[in-house]
């Protein structure tokens, strides 16, 4: 991408809607890590309050991935991924939520395969955006992380409540941290774009 604030500014809508939301990606991330920390930490964590958790975790994912959707203004922009995301996450949140006496090997295979699904769509939504976004391969490092977690929850689905809670713990914490850093990518976007805008308005 150019970075002579002088050229005109290249036609890139879709990185310059998602860096302008890049603040509900980091809102994700940090929604994620706690999720995971308070996961690790919890004293006596049973399966009820991990569901509950993870209720409470996705709901907050799908919020934040649908207002990222709905906020954006560029007719060109594709938003499929972060639409079915959101839908996908509140409606994993609520099953979760609304279905206390869940066992832990529906748990497992509910969440395995929600994760599967989820990361297969950022991994297509990755390739979809190689062509505008640099640090596309960050968003296809979540897709992967969300896929092998995914497999390896239903690979082995005979884990404890306690095992359970720290492999969904180490999956959260690792997807936040790279969801921020996708966050702060995209912010160094958007301040790049906006100072080339600004330069460019103020020469006309």
């Amino acid at each position: 991408m150019p970075t002579n604030p002088t050229m005109p500014m290249p036609h890139l809508p879709l990185l310059y809607e998602l860096s302008k939301h890049w603040w509900l990606l980091l809102m994700r991330g940090i929604a994620a890590i706690v999720f995971g920390v308070l996961a690790f930490v919890w004293p006596g964590l049973t399966l009820l309050t991990l569901v509950i958790l993870y209720g409470v975790f996705a709901i907050v994912d799908g919020v934040l991935a649908l207002a990222a959707a709905f906020g954006r203004t560029d007719a060109e922009v594709p938003r499929w991924w972060l639409l079915f995301t959101g839908i996908l996450d509140i409606a994993a949140g609520v099953i979760a939520m609304f279905w206390p006496g869940i066992t832990a090997l529906v748990l497992i295979i509910f969440i395995g395969a929600w994760a599967i699904i989820r990361g297969v769509m950022e991994i297509i939504a990755a390739i979809q955006l190689r062509k505008e976004i640099e640090g596309e391969w960050l968003l296809v490092l979540a897709g992967v992380l969300s896929v092998l977690f995914g497999l390896g929850v239903l690979i082995y689905p005979g884990a404890g409540a306690v095992a359970l809670a720290w492999l969904i713990a180490i999956y959260a914490i690792a997807i936040g941290v790279v969801m921020i850093g996708l966050a702060l990518r995209l912010r160094r976007h958007h301040v790049a774009l906006s100072a080339r805008a600004g330069v460019q308005d103020g020469s006309r």
